[in-house]
């Protein structure tokens, strides 16, 4: 799946900034369901689809997963969307990649 398009949808992206947050540690799927007020069965699509495209990355521990943020793929995105979607803005200083993903 398009990376795009698995962000495209404000669930999967709130997922992804809490994971992001959450660092290497990550999280079981229950506490982010926990956390962003999301029913199991809704989480778990959301979370297939990121997984799916690469955004996250699942390791089963015993009968529970822990997801973590594919942070090279969540740069990897960062860098092509700069570079394709912000391509001739010159008048952008040098630290725009941090002004916007502290938009975010």
């Amino acid at each position: 799946m398009n990376r795009l398009a698995a962000l495209s949808q404000e669930t999967r992206l709130d997922i992804l900034r809490y994971l992001v947050r959450m660092g290497p540690d990550g999280a079981i799927a229950g506490r982010i369901g926990e956390e962003l007020g999301q029913g199991s069965a809704t989480l778990a699509f959301h979370l297939n689809i990121l997984t799916a495209a690469g955004l996250l990355m699942r390791e089963k521990r015993g009968r529970q997963n822990l997801y973590r943020a594919n942070i090279s793929a969540v740069y990897a995105l960062s860098a092509y969307l700069l570079e394709n979607c912000c391509a001739g803005a010159e008048e952008e200083s040098a630290d725009t990649p941090a002004s916007f993903v502290n938009q975010a």
